[in-house]
């Protein structure tokens, strides 16, 4: 298991006293500064939901290609429904214009109890709230997926109040940023098959890429894949520990933050040509990614007159839509960032 990104336990925090809080805040602020990735225990998933949810998702992804493919969004710009191994190519989203296509499938899922008069979600009504489609073959699926994805966006928010304290800010700041959230939750498969044969050059099971909201909150078997980017530039294996959730956090909170919070390059490496002990991988990442309209510019707590705001404000849709549409298309998105080693990174 890789040391780099620290475990810390957040079981302590509801209820801890001001040193208590203050000692997890940070440790949180400490993993985000230096490589933008932690690993959380004491989140109060129930592992019965988990082991459900998994079920599930091996009856979706067991289903033949030709009935999951009935379940494709209408358009690239739809979030939710069915992607097929080889529809995207992650590495486009920070701006490289050659990537192979990835070698994962996926299914997203969006919430169903946002309110439909809301005139935020009327805007968004046909796209990011669209309706979720669901299997008919597998009945059970939607009610546990809904279960799961309730759970983890409770989750998510205690992350966030976290995140507001560690850096300096009012407990419940960014809950103003998310009273329509566009929350995903996407869950991948990696599995070669017989008929895929070996990676091409350069290809991954996931490409090069940033997350790009505000935290993602990834469940993944104990499979290895997962590569991050550390501070010497280097690529990292996470092993997911047992009963923890892998946080890293996204653009968004990166650019919130000045970048003094890293928006960790990430991918999921293929295994090497001939190699099916570690074949088979599944992750659940959910995406708390804030209200489409909010407008991010940088705290006030991560700038000054000697490091002044990096960052334009940005509506957070924009950032969202340039970074889908590019992974998507396969088109290269908008560069954002100022730390420049991305693009470095993903032809390493």
């Amino acid at each position: 298991m890789s040391t780099l990104v620290p475990t810390i336990d957040l079981s302590d925090w509801a209820d801890g006293d001001d040193t208590t809080r203050a000692r997890i805040a940070a440790e949180v602020d400490d993993g985000c500064r230096r490589v933008g990735f932690l690993q959380i225990s004491g989140h109060g998933i129930d592992p019965d939901l988990v082991a459900r949810m998994l079920d599930a998702v091996d009856r979706l992804f067991g289903l033949p290609t030709t009935t999951k493919m009935q379940y494709l969004p209408v358009s690239p710009d739809v979030n939710n429904g069915y992607s097929p191994v080889g529809a995207e190519s992650l590495a486009y989203s920070l701006g490289v214009e050659d990537a192979p296509p990835d070698l994962f499938e996926a299914f997203n899922v969006g919430p169903e109890d946002m309110d439909r008069n809301d005139p935020a979600v009327i805007a968004e009504i046909d796209r990011i709230f669209a309706d979720n489609l669901w299997p008919a073959e597998i009945p059970e699926f939607r009610e546990v997926a809904m279960e799961y994805f309730v759970a983890v966006r409770a989750f998510a928010h205690r992350l966030t109040s976290v995140f507001a304290v560690a850096l300096g800010m009012d407990e419940h700041f960014f809950e103003q940023f998310s009273q329509h959230s566009t929350d995903t939750l996407r869950i991948n498969h990696f599995q070669r098959s017989a008929a895929m044969g070996d990676p091409l050059p350069g290809q991954t099971r996931m490409g090069a890429h940033t997350d790009y909201g505000i935290v993602t909150v990834l469940y993944g078997d104990q499979v290895p894949g997962l590569e991050i980017v550390g501070p010497d530039g280097g690529w990292h294996c996470v092993l997911p520990e047992p009963g923890a959730y892998v946080i890293n956090i996204g653009d968004l909170l990166a650019q919130w933050t000045n970048d003094h919070w890293r928006s960790t390059v990430h991918r999921v490496a293929a295994p090497p040509p001939g190699d099916t002990s570690h074949n088979r991988r599944r992750s659940m990442a959910f995406f708390h990614d804030g209200d489409w309209d909010a407008i991010v510019e940088c705290l006030p707590t991560c700038c000054s007159e000697e490091d002044p705001a990096k960052y334009e404000p940005v509506r957070a849709l924009d950032h969202l839509m340039n970074k889908l549409m590019g992974g998507r298309t396969m088109s290269a998105a908008e560069p954002t960032d100022h730390i420049g080693d991305r693009i470095d990174a993903v032809r390493s």
